[in-house]
């Protein structure tokens, strides 16, 4: 991506969006809309000092909710251009309220809050979709009960939290587990500022809290209203003290998630959402579960499916090797729901159909694999370009022209065309950046 943004012949038009498309091949006009950053790309060096000071944190999409960012953001680190957002939905200045921290640090002059949207024409010969695919959302499907039992994840969430990029830094960490650090954070926020309210109140009357607790408790001190008030914030301490105990002895028991289950084919081959095989979803979970076992020995894995699809050069053997490396199980059969256990582990329940019997597991984390779905605003881009979808609201194309759209001088690639996995998507980019340069490059244009 590097190599694309310094390129003398590649414009990066970051954050920004067609909103018109006019012409025919060899001769579109293409309106786009550049979004305002509030951030001057030119001056930004990307240093981070603005997002570091930013007082309101938000959370992080990069990272599937999983972690938090501040209002000012870098969307991922190795992003081109390397510069910073500010975003309006959440950015105390542009709401009306009093702050300004990010324009006060940044030593590049780099902040602007006028900043405005700018409209841009360009020329060009041929145009090429490639806006990629969104997951399936599987709180669809209330039996596996996402979102309800904290430690049911999809495989994009999973895959955030394998990586040492990501919110645990390639720790195998529960959600259910981290939700409870969040709250100790929290506890031991209030308790420092419990502690500041409680020393002025022991200057102002010279006496510590606690014995001053003790003599309101026999009854001294009732008709007073600000001792009474001492008296109510002493017990909110206590409170605060024994919660924060509980809490850290309770995460004193936690462990990396060991018993991980993936479930495949949520929402794809099933006629309900998607029927279709979104293609690499088999093989996104096997590398997934090596992987985890790469990072904790002890990690076993389950891989429920109707059916392993490796059907590429390698990939039966890879699957082999998890099997026999990395601790994989295989389960041919269905599950039919996933109900919470004890200590937030979740409880798979499951037809082997193998065995033909039904089954029950209870794991410390379930993974989710979701189906491909067409891109948000799919259907509005499409009109955009004049491009017909398929029943699936996939980009339709020819079959014996897999990157034609039904607009000449149009193409598309990867899953904007339909599911598939990363060398494919770029085997059907370099077609289709080849059926684009046949008519860019023709002399007569």
């Amino acid at each position: 991506m590097l190599d694309v943004g310094r390129h003398s012949n590649i414009a990066l038009l970051a954050y920004s969006e067609v909103e018109k498309v006019d012409g025919q091949a060899g001769n579109f006009k293409v309106t786009v809309r550049r979004k305002r950053r509030y951030v001057d790309e030119d001056k930004c060096t990307g240093c981070g000092a603005c997002a570091e000071k930013c007082p309101t944190m938000v959370p992080d999409a990069f990272n599937e909710g999983l972690g938090s960012r501040s209002a000012i953001y870098s969307y991922f680190a190795q992003g081109i251009p390397s510069t910073h957002t500010i975003d309006p939905d959440f950015c105390r200045q542009l709401k009306g309220k009093k702050c300004g921290i990010c324009e006060k640090v940044c030593q590049a002059d780099a902040i602007n809050f006028d900043q405005e949207d700018k409209i841009m024409e360009l020329s060009v010969g041929a145009i090429i979709i490639a806006v990629g695919y969104d997951v399936f959302d599987p709180s669809q499907i209330p039996e596996y009960r996402y979102r309800e039992i904290q430690n049911v994840v999809t495989a994009i969430e999973f895959e955030r939290l394998l990586s040492a990029s990501g919110p645990t830094e390639g720790h195998l960490d529960r959600p259910s587990d981290r939700a409870v650090e969040a709250e100790i954070a929290g506890f031991e926020k209030n308790l420092k500022k419990s502690e500041r309210t409680l020393e002025k109140l022991e200057k102002k009357y010279d006496e510590a809290s606690a014995q001053f607790y003790d003599k309101y408790q026999q009854g001294q001190y009732q008709d007073d209203e600000d001792r009474k008030k001492w008296a109510d914030r002493y017990a909110a301490y206590l409170t605060i003290t024994k919660s924060l105990d509980d809490l850290k002895n309770k995460a004193e028991s936690f462990t990396v998630a060991k018993r991980l289950a993936f479930i495949q084919c949520v929402g794809s081959r099933d006629f309900r959402f998607y029927p279709f095989c979104s293609g690499y979803c088999c093989m996104h979970s096997i590398k997934e579960a090596i992987i985890a076992h790469e990072h904790e020995p002890e990690t076993t894995s389950t891989i429920f499916g109707m059916d392993i699809r490796a059907v590429s050069k390698g990939f039966e053997e890879y699957k082999i090797r998890g099997g026999n490396h990395s601790n994989i199980t295989y389960v041919r059969g269905r599950v039919s729901e996933i109900m919470g256990g004890p200590g937030n582990n979740p409880v798979v329940i499951y037809e082997d159909t193998q065995k033909r019997q039904v089954e029950s597991q209870e794991f410390d984390m379930v993974i989710l694999a979701t189906a491909c779905a067409p891109t948000k605003g799919i259907v509005e881009l499409a009109k955009i370009f004049g491009v017909e979808l398929d029943e699936y609201n996939f980009i339709r194309t020819s079959p014996l022209s897999p990157v034609d759209t039904t607009i000449p001088g149009i193409f598309v690639c990867g899953c904007a065309e339909s599911p598939m996995d990363v060398p494919e998507s770029v085997a059907q980019a370099s077609s289709a950046a080849e059926r684009a340069a046949e008519i860019a490059f023709q002399p007569n244009l």
